[in-house]
């Protein structure tokens, strides 16, 4: 979810708004899942198979639900976008139209301060929708995606999509932040959010051997959540995580595991169940 490509000095239509911003997500999240769906999915699944985290393919039916649901997340944001821009234009947000304003090095910090805010927001609203009171309300739908594909990184039901949506108005509410930079930022999030979600471990096996690996998520550690429901509540880094003492006892050996296979084959309907007109299956 993110701002207008500009923000004009007049007070544009709410609907323009809602529809101009939804689209702009959308086309990003059919870029980045697609590629990632492409590229582990129908390029290179057969190659890159010894690096499948859960080693099945999601069936199409689990697929179609995350595209449905995610549908659904796309115009939550377009709303919650027009509303926060909204507030913008009544002087409610700290967001500017000049870069010049407050210059290019507070430009680049803030996309790094976003990155950090947005890994705190999401780590403890995410316990939080984990709570035995709220969790059928908000996060089960994307737990429904218990081996998740790209396509899962925006499939949440409508109250879990307004708490994902809330990283805009806090951000531009807690410090100044130009539309670009929450779009850049934008860029790094789903990057992240469906690198996370494609279910392939793409670091190295040294990685866990390093600061590095102390430091950063890997697919490893999302899909662990996703498979095992509990744990692995961060998103960008692994700091809260190992802070609060919620990394999955298993986590570093699944790791270790996934990246020291030598080679797997997939059975032949494995390797086919995903692809577009065999069987009427995606």
């Amino acid at each position: 979810m993110s701002p207008p490509v500009f923000l004009a000095a007049k007070v544009p239509d709410f609907l323009t708004l809602v529809l101009g911003i939804t689209l702009e997500t959308t086309l990003r999240y059919a870029v980045f899942a697609g590629l990632g769906w492409l590229l582990g999915y129908v390029w290179f699944k057969r190659r890159w198979w010894k690096r499948k985290i859960i080693e099945r393919l999601p069936t199409s039916a689990e697929v179609w639900r995350e595209v449905r649901y995610s549908s659904l997340t796309l115009l939550v944001f377009g709303l919650v976008g027009a509303l926060t821009s909204y507030a913008y234009f009544h002087g409610y947000t700290q967001m500017y139209r000049k870069i010049g304003q407050y210059g290019w090095p507070w430009f680049f910090l803030s996309i790094g301060l976003c990155i950090i805010l947005h890994d705190t927001y999401f780590y403890w609203t995410h316990r939080m929708m984990h709570h035995r009171k709220l969790f059928r309300l908000f996060h089960r739908v994307h737990h429904l995606s218990t081996n998740p594909s790209p396509w899962a990184s925006y499939s949440f039901a409508p109250l879990e999509a307004v708490v994902e949506a809330g990283i805009f108005p806090l951000a531009v509410t807690v410090m100044p932040m130009h539309p670009l930079a929450f779009a850049v930022f934008m860029v790094w999030q789903i990057s992240f959010n469906v690198l996370g979600h494609t279910g392939y471990e793409i670091h190295p096996p040294w990685l866990m051997d390093t600061w590095m690996g102390k430091f950063i998520n890997t697919p490893t550690n999302h899909i662990m959540h996703h498979e095992k429901m509990r744990g692995n509540y961060g998103l960008y880094f692994n700091v809260w995580d190992r802070l609060m003492g919620t990394n999955h006892v298993d986590y570093e050996k699944r790791f270790r595991e996934v990246t020291s296979r030598k080679s797997h084959v997939a059975s032949a309907p494995e390797l086919n169940r995903c692809n577009i007109g065999q069987t009427g299956e995606l």
